[in-house]
């Protein structure tokens, strides 16, 4: 078997899916290279960062973080092309493994009970086959103990891709399009809220405010990554 493994290894070898280069052994999804020199933000470990001053003066969370910082033609941007357009759901639960155990070293996040990825609406679930936000959110509750709730918090709403709009656009194009499932259970809980990158922070807003309409709810964010202006 080991054997076969081998060998098929060396006509179709596994690529880092950051920088594409091959992977060597005990390497996984992510070269050791890329490991070290990807931009993370260690974020979590401070309350007033980059993340949470999105949300400044607009919603009362209680913290927030991103793995990464995102450029353009980075290593960051071709990981979640491939989650979110490649079909690589791999990749996404290993980011979402990797964020979750630096989440549990946080005593802001690792109070968490449960975990929400922000929705897609159906119809562009089916044609993607999966949300990668909650693709995600199954990586990190690999790492924290908490649940994983996809029920929750709902999108009622098709909308555009928020690709190339401006930040109004994009407010607008997210406005009333979440809403709270009747009988919710997050009431009084610690609740993580999950997306595969922040930029103008509008959809993560857009959720924020429909879950913290839930009575006692503590909400924090997280994402992959982080595109400061």
């Amino acid at each position: 078997m080991n054997l076969m493994t081998d060998f098929i290894g060396l006509l179709f070898p596994e690529v880092c899916a950051a920088c594409g280069n091959p992977l060597v052994m005990n390497e996984k999804m992510i070269c050791t290279s890329c490991l070290l020199h990807l931009p993370r933000t260690y974020f979590s470990r401070e309350r007033d960062n980059p993340v949470s001053q999105a949300f400044w003066g607009k919603l009362d969370i209680y913290s927030a973080t991103a793995l990464y910082l995102f450029k353009k033609g980075s290593g960051v941007q071709h990981m979640l092309h491939q989650l979110k357009y490649k079909g690589n759901r791999k990749i996404g639960i290993y980011l979402g493994t990797l964020l979750g155990d630096e989440l549990q070293g946080s005593t802001l996040f690792n109070t968490v009970e449960a975990v929400v990825p922000v929705p897609l609406h159906p119809k562009k679930q089916r044609k993607r086959g999966y949300n990668q936000s909650e693709v995600i959110a199954e990586g990190i509750c690999r790492s924290l103990t908490a649940s994983l709730d996809t029920r929750t918090l709902v999108r009622v709403r098709y909308s555009e891709t928020q690709t190339k709009k401006s930040r109004y656009k994009r407010w607008e194009n997210v406005r009333d399009i979440f809403a709270i499932t009747p009988g919710t259970n997050l009431a009084g809980r610690h609740v993580l809220l999950v997306d595969d990158v922040l930029t103008t922070g509008s959809t993560m807003e857009a959720c924020a405010r429909e879950l913290l309409t839930v009575p006692g709810l503590r909400l924090s964010v997280a994402c992959i990554a982080f595109a400061s202006n």
